[in-house]
């Protein structure tokens, strides 16, 4: 019985189709129906992003973010200047870490400053 229930369920995930990944992405701030869309950003720096612990080059690097890389974003702040830009987002992954706008693409909602 498990076992149709299970199939039941990938059976509905398949018949759903492929995403898109070109599409816009555009989260739910929580899992509240009706709550705010959270913006979201799309990293374009073909080298991917360095994501540090604030919002300079100063800061520690903490990871980086592969090109085409969809993230969320909780906030902007003028911070070091990137070549001439200087807004920096703080993303919303588990170490709210913080990049350049120089690399990332918002999508949706624009990002509200912090």
């Amino acid at each position: 019985m498990s076992l149709w229930v299970v199939s039941g369920v990938l059976g509905g995930a398949v018949a759903a189709g492929p995403v898109s990944l070109a599409a816009p992405v555009v989260a739910a701030a929580d899992d509240n129906p009706g709550s705010p869309a959270r913006p979201m950003g799309r990293v374009v720096a073909e080298e991917g992003l360095v994501v540090r612990t604030g919002p300079s080059n100063r800061y520690r690097s903490v990871g980086s973010k592969r090109y085409g890389a969809v993230v969320g974003i909780v906030c902007q702040v003028n911070g070091q200047r990137v070549k001439g830009n200087p807004v920096w987002y703080k993303l919303s992954d588990a170490s709210y870490a913080w990049s350049s706008e120089r690399g990332i693409v918002s999508e949706g909602a624009d990002p509200r400053w912090c």
